[in-house]
């Protein structure tokens, strides 16, 4: 295995052959995906007690391949699958937050047995894009992910009071969570208040923000009971906690400060009412030493595992 912390390289083996496989299996048989997808065991269910550890892998559909100070650290997709894998082998990661070119690599390298797997379904909000808030659905649909036999959906919602596109967003937004409520699958929805400056757009992450971009989007659809919320950890997090009953993940961004400090956060965030578990990816994926199985056991122990819920499950 070769490391290299300072490009962001990792690799299971050197063989840069080693997932040629996936291309011969797309040109001669592309019907393997949905066979994969059906034959994959299932994760045992959510439940009440039981943080979960999804690992999100979405970034690139949307252009943002930059981790750290490094622009193209997502670009090499052998990497990013040696990196993956080896996320997915730790048993306290539940499942996958990905793309749909990125999930269908994993479902033909067998990677998501008994794993929870959410699709990513607005990627056309590119980063830099002219109209980066014009974030249309270009990736996973409601029914594609009932086909694929996934636990659901997620989106990303940003609203910019400045932005005419952000009307029209939301009205995607809601619909896509009624079409995914309509399966009972789960809508994760990602919400930021957001501006754009100097041709940049920049998600508002005051407390105060969030909390308004929690109220505007857990009112998104005609029923909220299938939404989730992916939310940041921001100062004041029992402020922000407060402002919804429903489940919560937390997202990690591109964290500033040390991984000591943003475990820290983690950690007390994860203490608070209704936060159901971690949906990280390039912090973990790409961590400042590469050491990625470490920086995935680390996270795994901030999370709160009950004694009646890990009874329960013994028990089924």
């Amino acid at each position: 295995m070769s490391l290299n912390p300072g490009t962001a390289t990792l690799a299971v083996d050197d063989d840069p052959r080693r997932y040629e496989h996936l291309s011969t299996i797309r040109l001669e048989d592309p019907s393997a995906i949905s066979r994969a997808a059906k034959a994959r065991r299932r994760h045992p269910g959510l439940k009440h007690g039981r943080q979960n550890f999804i690992v999100a892998a979405d970034h690139p559909a949307r252009g943002a391949l930059s981790v750290g100070n490094d622009p193209v650290a997502m670009a090499d997709r052998r990497q990013l699958l040696d990196r993956l894998q080896l996320a997915l082998a730790n048993p306290a990661v539940d499942g996958i937050l990905a793309s749909p070119d990125i999930m269908d690599d994993l479902l033909l390298l067998g990677a998501l047995e008994g794993k929870l797997v959410f699709g990513s379904m607005n990627r056309g909000g590119l980063a830099g894009l002219v109209n980066e808030f014009d974030d249309r659905f270009t990736g996973h649909t409601a029914a594609a992910l009932q086909e694929l036999g996934a636990d659901g959906g997620k989106m990303l919602t940003r609203i910019c009071l400045g932005d005419p596109d952000t009307v029209s967003l939301l009205e995607a937004t809601a619909k896509a969570i009624d079409s995914l409520a309509e399966r009972k699958l789960i809508a994760m929805v990602e919400p930021f208040l957001s501006v754009r400056e100097n041709g940049r757009v920049r998600n508002d992450l005051s407390p105060d923000a969030v909390i308004k971009s929690i109220a505007i989007a857990e009112g998104l659809g005609s029923t909220s009971a299938y939404t989730w919320m992916k939310l940041p950890v921001v100062a004041e997090m029992e402020r922000v906690m407060a402002a919804t009953t429903m489940p919560t993940v937390l997202l990690g961004g591109d964290p500033a400060g040390t991984q000591d400090e943003v475990f820290a956060t983690w950690g007390a965030a994860l203490a608070l009412p209704g936060v159901q578990g971690l949906t990280v990816g390039r912090t973990l994926l790409y961590p400042a030493d590469g050491d990625v199985s470490g920086a995935v056991a680390a996270a795994a122990s901030l999370l709160h595992h009950t004694t009646s819920a890990l009874t329960a499950e013994v028990s089924e």
